[in-house]
């Protein structure tokens, strides 16, 4: 069952969910609320791209470069 196409579906779309959760609260907590269409661009990144991201905003001191680097994102999507 384990290796089933289906259930590594769920599993990634579990992971995907926890790490978008995750993220978000790390950008509430450092911008305190954060604007709703950027929340709903977050959630729409790959799991490749969460990670690229919670490692960025550790360096981010604005939203406005939220802004920047979901903007580089759309520009230029992360490929694995």
């Amino acid at each position: 069952m384990k290796e089933s196409v289906i259930y590594q579906d769920i599993l990634e779309q579990g992971n995907k969910q926890g790490e978008q959760r995750l993220i978000i609260r790390m950008l509430n907590r450092r911008f305190r609320e954060i604007d709703l269409s950027l929340i709903e661009r977050v959630r729409a990144l790959s799991i490749e791209q969460l990670e690229t991201l919670g490692e960025a905003l550790l360096d981010f001191s604005q939203v406005a470069e939220l802004e920047a680097w979901l903007n580089q994102q759309e520009i230029n999507p992360i490929s694995i």
